[in-house]
């Protein structure tokens, strides 16, 4: 149970949530003496404005302002911040328990591995708030694995976070390493083969719902560090490379939270855990590597490191013929340039899953935009000796240009999307702490439940 939730039996006080338009209506069921306090105290629902209410022993309550037409999630994530430390309390008559939940959960998150820190708030939960606690429980996770150093995050520690959670769901999970990695996954292991840390590839297989459901795959790139190789990373480019990882850890929260909320899906989850390093055997321009596909890539540039991890790890997983195809990546610069930290610029090959993972972003609050698999542009990519460049060599569409790398793995039968995200808050906002984020998270899960509803 995370400690921002309170345990059962636990006495709580009310929390209460009105709009500016519905604050009479609210005010109205609470005592006179509470009213005139709101009243006096200048409350007008404003999004993320709390109240404390004064009772005979010390508190009654407390107000939640939502704003007019504001978020939900938002207003209870200012709320976790400010109600007094350790405080407990239930929801009364707040219509969208789930949404008021979730936003109180990741409002509440800090890492505190390092430091002591605020004990949150607590929250009671009740019925109608189960998906919210799995959602909550999946996004801390990630936020934390995000958030460790890399010197305590490496490929090792992020291939036994995998086996963790497929240890607690039942799952089967195979680490591949040393000469079978560079056989298996020869471009992982090009990538990896600089750092004194091995790497390592990590697949979850589950089959919760037997073996003739929709298999779900799930690609995440996990390079713990990132120095850029050869290609040197300036000072301030490389300054957060341990969440470079992030499309990894994404990725893991997906899956533990498919196998929590049993979705009737087979799923398959591949992590790439590397470092990219300098080191004697680290990978060089212009080098050549013969992937799994069996396609051969020249390095143009050894600091675009993620999709030659990811390359493998498509070819493997479309192999299966899943029904769904999904890749997490910290993969350009050139998406942030475009879109800024917080939107997840999105590519698929299917209509139809572009537009459920757009439609579930906007209503689960976390948001991606779709960018063109621009087809013309992949001829930048089929320059030089061999078949494919893992650079265009020009600066234009850097993350369109990956994003075709990426989709030369992929059958043309198989529905793909593929998510650049950042995984990181450069300020702290409601609900979101600075540092790591679960970007995408959310939205996929939802598509997810959407797709392939529960029991």
């Amino acid at each position: 149970m995370l400690p921002c939730f309170a345990p059962d039996g636990a006495a709580t006080l009310p929390l209460l949530a009105a709009s500016p338009g519905s604050l009479a209506a609210v005010l109205a069921t609470l005592p006179e003496a509470s009213r005139r306090f709101a009243s006096a105290a200048g409350f007008s629902a404003k999004s993320g404005e709390t109240l404390l209410l004064p009772g005979a022993d010390g508190l009654a309550g407390a107000l939640v302002g939502l704003g007019e037409g504001g978020s939900v999630l938002a207003a209870f994530a200012s709320a976790a911040a400010s109600l007094p430390e350790a405080s407990a309390w239930h929801l009364e008559g707040v219509a969208e328990a789930e949404a008021a939940t979730l936003g109180w959960a990741l409002g509440a998150y800090r890492y505190g591995r390092f430091k002591p820190g605020r004990m949150p708030p607590r929250l009671a939960l009740g019925p109608g708030q189960g998906f919210a606690r799995l959602e909550a429980e999946a996004v801390w996770a990630t936020r934390d694995l995000i958030n460790h150093p890399a010197n305590l995050l490496g490929p090792a520690e992020l291939a036994e976070a995998v086996a963790e959670v497929g240890r607690v769901a039942g799952a089967r999970v195979t680490l591949t390493e040393g000469d079978r990695l560079a056989e298996a996954y020869p471009a992982v292991a090009m990538v990896g083969r600089g750092s004194a840390r091995p790497p390592v590839v990590a697949e979850l297989a589950w089959s919760g719902a037997g073996p003739d459901a929709p298999l779900v795959a799930l690609c995440g790139k996990g390079v713990c560090f990132d120095t850029g190789g050869y290609d040197l990373k300036p000072p301030a480019a490389m300054l957060r490379m341990k969440k470079d990882m992030g499309g990894a850890a994404v990725a893991l929260g997906v899956a533990r939270l498919v196998m929590q909320a049993g979705l009737p899906v087979r799923l398959r989850l591949l992590v790439g855990a590397v470092e990219n390093a300098i080191g004697a055997h680290a990978m060089r321009p212009l080098d050549v590597v013969r992937t799994r596909k069996g396609v051969t890539v020249e390095i143009g540039n050894t600091d675009a490191e993620g999709r030659l991890v990811l390359c493998d790890l498509l070819a493997d997983a479309d192999a299966e013929n899943p029904a769904i195809l999904l890749d997490f990546a910290t993969l350009t610069g050139a998406a942030r340039v475009a879109l800024g930290p917080d939107l997840v610029a999105l590519f698929a090959n299917d209509d139809a899953l572009a537009a459920d993972l757009l439609a579930a972003g906007t209503e689960a609050e976390d948001p991606l935009w779709r960018l063109p698999l621009w087809q013309p542009y992949r001829a930048w990519l089929e320059k030089g000796p061999a078949e494919l460049a893992n650079v265009a060599g020009n600066t234009h569409a850097g993350a369109v240009v990956a994003a075709l790398f990426l989709e030369r793995f992929i059958s043309p039968g198989t529905p793909w999307a593929h998510l650049d995200l950042y995984a990181w808050n450069d300020h702290a906002r409601p609900g979101r702490a600075e540092g790591g984020e679960a970007t995408g998270l959310r939205a996929v899960f939802r598509m997810l439940r959407r797709r392939f509803p529960p029991a």
